[in-house]
């Protein structure tokens, strides 16, 4: 009887199979979280009486132009939403498969009820509004409770893809993805606090947690 060779007994793996779907839905999870920073950054920048160190940038949805940032809330949402199926696919099996595709597509919905719900105008913006920022209507508190669940589910991915990273030996990674985490804490927080400029540190925290999440999302369109 022959003696098996190693060729004979080593395991077999099989090739990785490129899923299009997939990389699709990664690419507009990709898109819309960095599409909403480009297109809100681009409106603090240009709308008239518009100063983000005193203006939340959900405020931008507010004016006769207040129709840009509504359709930007809702579309970036969507594609987070249909993202999150891209993220589930690509990270199933693996430490935070689970939580961190649920996570970012309740991130997701968050955008879009923001997006449904406007705040209501004040702070001197838009040009006329009352010189506080009052929260009056329904849909003003609705704006509020979306943006909690968006924050929250945000920096709870962030964290959920951070012990993904680490589980997996990629420290580095892990160290980004919780930072990016702790950005949004921190601005968040002290926003909520009254530090001067907190509307600048919580659109920086935001904006870190959607870029890396999108990184992350592009990251992985190369493996599948």
């Amino acid at each position: 009887m022959s003696t098996p060779t190693r060729t004979q007994t080593r395991t077999q793996v099989p090739a990785a199979v490129s899923d299009p779907g997939t990389r699709i839905r990664l690419g507009a999870l990709a898109a819309g979280l960095v599409g909403w920073a480009a297109v809100s950054t681009a409106q603090a920048a240009t709308r008239a009486g518009f100063d983000i160190l005193v203006h939340p940038l959900s405020l931008l949805s507010t004016g006769d132009l207040g129709w840009l940032q509504i359709t930007n809330f809702v579309v970036a949402g969507v594609l987070t939403v249909v993202g999150a199926g891209g993220l589930r696919q690509a990270l199933r099996g693996t430490h935070g498969g689970v939580w961190a595709p649920r996570l970012v597509a309740a991130s997701g919905v968050g955008l879009v009820l923001a997006g449904a719900m406007v705040m209501d105008p004040g702070a001197n913006f838009p040009v006329g509004a009352p010189a506080d920022l009052p929260l009056v209507t329904w849909h003003a508190y609705g704006h509020m409770v979306a943006g909690t669940i968006t924050f929250t589910t945000l920096i709870a991915a962030c964290c959920v893809l951070g012990r993904h990273f680490s589980r997996g030996g990629r420290r580095d990674l892990a160290v980004v993805s919780r930072a990016a985490g702790l950005a949004l804490v921190a601005g968040w927080g002290w926003a909520m606090a009254g530090g001067a400029g907190g509307t600048l540190t919580l659109a920086i925290g935001a904006i870190a947690a959607m870029v890396w999440v999108a990184a992350v999302a592009l990251r992985l369109r190369r493996t599948v």
